[in-house]
């Protein structure tokens, strides 16, 4: 019952039209694509999760790039951000291979699931908090439909209070303010999955060494020991 719910919600995101803003910056991405991709018909649509309905794990990030999953359709597809998160999923044992460059490429996750706090490829990679709060309501959804989440990945700041915003607004917290994020932090929260913080594995994060690759792999496996021990 959850694979078709989960399979219902990916089909009402794709169709989303919430976001003016977005829907034109999207559509025109799409069109006037980047010279390496010219050969490509870009997806140009808000761009669902995947991954197993039975995942152990959530990944969420902040969304998808112009030229990557706005291309790809697919989450951390086709971009540098996804190198970095694939392998570092692959490694784990969470992926079934270190790169993911279609979504029709194989890949395939193990016991996780990969999703973002906005589905449209926002101007600079910035959705407004308008724009954050009118994806919200799927990320909820998303919730409560993955019912054997162990672990919550949040990679970067904005993920990670998109989520807790989730939470506060279940009564799970009280305040986003109790919790600071920090690279490679867990957070234990009475009723829900086990939060950990990682910087997001953008260019800027990633070409300045403030996130390598050991870095992002170690996340994941403290993900992991969780999963399995628990």
């Amino acid at each position: 019952m959850n694979c078709s719910a989960l399979r219902v919600l990916r089909e009402e995101i794709v169709v989303c039209t919430r976001c003016p803003r977005l829907v034109e910056y999207r559509a025109r991405v799409a069109e006037e694509k980047r010279r390496a991709y010219r050969e490509w018909e870009y997806w140009g649509k808000p761009v669902p999760p995947f991954g197993e309905a039975d995942a152990r794990l959530l990944v969420i990030g902040l969304a998808p790039a112009a030229h990557g999953g706005n291309r790809t359709g697919r989450m951390f597809t086709g971009d540098r951000s996804g190198d970095f998160l694939y392998r570092a999923l692959y490694h784990t044992g969470f992926a079934s291979q270190p790169r993911s460059i279609s979504r029709d490429d194989g890949l395939r996750l193990t016991g996780a699931y990969v999703s973002a706090v906005a589905r449209c490829a926002p101007p600079a990679n910035k959705p407004s908090p308008e724009e954050l709060r009118h994806c919200r309501p799927y990320l909820e959804r998303e919730l409560e439909l993955l019912r054997e989440l162990r672990v919550v990945v949040a990679l970067g700041r904005i993920a990670f209070d998109g989520y807790l915003t989730v939470l506060r607004g279940r009564g799970t917290i009280r305040s986003r303010s109790e919790y600071v994020f920090g690279h490679n932090r867990e957070f234990r929260i009475e009723g829900s999955p086990v939060l950990i913080a990682s910087y997001h594995p953008s260019q800027q994060n990633t070409s300045t060494g403030k996130l390598t690759d050991k870095m992002l792999t170690d996340v994941f496996r403290r993900a992991r020991r969780i999963v399995d021990r628990r």
